[in-house]
């Protein structure tokens, strides 16, 4: 369940600008406020099969979104790829200072690192 539950905030956040208003909505107060589809129906005086309906409309969505674009999935690879980029500048960078102790070597390692910063934040 709660891979589910991280799964559908992922989609929310980068597809999410793709829903209806409703569909924002109701998938926010479902998933994010924890609210259940009962409690949703009755603060608008819908049924709750209405909201259900709703709800799974909009997941039906992220999901296509995401199974025809794969962002969520190449988000993933970078993350990994980031570390592994990081793991080895870290064994350069000590290699340089355990044996060759170059400056322009640690300088370029430090350099790397605040590419990989800045990558991590976009």
């Amino acid at each position: 369940m709660k891979n589910q539950a991280y799964r559908m905030a992922l989609l929310y956040d980068f597809y999410g600008d793709m829903l209806t208003d409703r569909q924002k909505e109701f998938y926010d107060l479902y998933y994010n406020e924890d609210l259940s589809l009962a409690e949703i129906a009755e603060n608008y005086d819908i049924t709750r099969q209405g909201v259900r309906d709703v709800i799974v409309r909009a997941e039906a969505i992220l999901t296509e979104l995401e199974d025809k674009t794969g962002i969520i999935k190449r988000f993933h690879k970078m993350q990994q790829q980031f570390l592994e980029v990081e793991e080895a500048v870290n064994a350069i960078a000590r290699c340089n200072e355990q044996r060759v102790q170059d400056d322009e070597i640690e300088v370029q390692c430090a350099r790397i690192r605040g590419i990989l910063d800045q990558l991590k934040q976009e």
